[in-house]
């Protein structure tokens, strides 16, 4: 099992971008899928993005394609959450989270078996 710390989060302006960093524990983060998600206050948590184990493959939601980019250096066991052009709607707290799926392109928050304690993202209009 693997553990998982966010951080990078912090307040921004409409139109900015911050780089969240995943940072895991544990020798088998290679083997582990990664994803993004994020809770805004009174809502459900939200699929953002995940990558397969490899790093060869990604996938998005749909309002975060063209504007966030996931990636991973399996030999620093980090995952990363580029996000550029980011508007107020974004503001939520933003977990990572990481599945044994490693070959799928997991997006419901069952398919993940751990998760970080979350980094809070603010954007001002």
């Amino acid at each position: 099992q693997v553990q998982l710390v966010e951080s990078g989060g912090g307040l921004v302006q409409a139109g900015g971008s911050l780089r969240l960093s995943c940072a895991a524990s544990g020798r088998t983060f290679s083997t582990y899928a990664m994803g993004w998600f994020r809770q805004a206050p009174g809502k459900g948590r939200e699929f953002v993005a995940t990558i397969t184990a490899s790093g060869h493959s990604t996938s998005y939601v749909a309002s975060a394609k063209g504007r966030f980019t996931i990636s991973r250096d399996n030999a620093k066991n980090t995952a990363y959450l580029q996000m550029n052009n980011l508007t107020p709607e974004d503001t939520a707290v933003y977990y990572c989270a990481a599945s044994p799926k490693g070959t799928y392109f997991n997006t419901s928050p069952s398919d993940f078996s751990a998760w970080g304690q979350g980094t809070q993202v603010t954007v001002s209009s």
